[in-house]
């Protein structure tokens, strides 16, 4: 198992950031992709056509999500925590992914980076 730690940056504000990550009409704009995303601690989730599956732990609107993602049957679960800063007209993004399946964390971990964050860079471009 592994963990995973990055920092992103998003041209948009900290709160309308959180709610295009809770929100599963707001998810499917800029996926383009069929999400189920509630912003209720113990929900289930599932983004990118089910490619990703998990349960919402916590939430502090505009400011912090938890969540664990499924892989299988592992032991310890794999805990996703995504921070979010105001940085000027800004937001700075500190993602942290533990317990990554060895066999998965280069996928994963360049999902965040090109599809997950790049996908929300690029929508907040525009």
């Amino acid at each position: 198992m592994k963990d995973f730690k990055k920092y992103y940056t998003i041209n948009t504000e900290p709160e309308i950031l959180y709610s295009a990550l809770t929100n599963a009409a707001t998810i499917q704009l800029w996926t383009g992709e069929p999400a189920i995303m509630e912003a209720i601690e113990g929900t289930e989730f599932s983004l990118w056509d089910e490619s990703i599956c998990g349960k919402n732990i916590s939430f502090e609107p505009g400011k912090k999500i938890v969540q664990e993602w499924y892989f299988g049957e592992q032991e310890a679960p794999s805990i996703v925590t995504i921070i979010l800063h105001k940085d000027k007209s800004k937001t700075s993004v500190e993602l942290r992914h533990t317990n990554i399946p060895d066999e998965s964390f280069e996928e994963i971990t360049m999902g965040w980076t090109e599809s997950y964050f790049g996908s929300l860079q690029l929508f907040y471009e525009e």
